[in-house]
């Protein structure tokens, strides 16, 4: 896909995307929420090539900002309730013209960044409205490896992708032959 290939910067939602959707609650208020590894891993590798990524979410928690930090997310937009106004600051950040962005959201509140970006990309189990904005809905469910999906698409169409796995997997030391 040509537009993929094109992708300087991914931008994603959280819930519904990064996690499955769940929200746990204690007394104290959110205490959960569930990551799925290969998505941060896609994530890392995509850093790692030169393709980053950010958090655009219109809820706050400590919990996203730790897990951005931790995946080397160059933003972490929280309680940004007006998406597109969140996602034009991202752009503005980054110096990324909105052709050259992915947004993956997976509800209504996400179709204006969705309509604004060169790849609107969203998770299998998204809504309607949502699933017909997007020009690559993923096969696999939010929170459930749908980020990854759209990772290794922009790697695999930038031409990216070994790059990557050769980060992940270095080749083995030359073999020493005694003389």
């Amino acid at each position: 896909m040509k537009r993929a290939a094109g992708v300087r910067l991914l931008v994603f939602d959280v819930d519904g995307v990064l996690t499955d959707g769940g929200l746990y609650y204690g007394p104290e208020g959110e205490a959960l929420k569930r990551f799925h590894v290969r998505d941060g891993h896609g994530i890392v590798m995509a850093r790692l090539v030169g393709l980053p990524a950010a958090i655009l979410t219109a809820r706050s928690s400590r919990i996203v900002e730790v897990r951005g930090k931790e995946l080397g997310m160059v933003a972490v937009l929280q309680g940004k309730r007006d998406k597109a106004a969140g996602l034009a600051e991202l752009l503005a950040q980054a110096n990324v013209p909105p052709e050259a962005c992915a947004y993956m959201g997976d509800d209504t509140n996400d179709l204006a960044p969705l309509m604004r970006v060169g790849l609107p990309a969203c998770p299998a189990d998204a809504v309607a409205e949502v699933r017909e904005a997007c020009l690559f809905v993923a096969q696999s469910p939010g929170g459930h490896g749908a980020a990854r999906e759209l990772v290794e698409l922009c790697l695999r169409a930038s031409g990216r992708w070994e790059q990557a796995l050769g980060l992940m997997h270095p080749p083995p030391p030359p073999s020493v032959t005694p003389s």
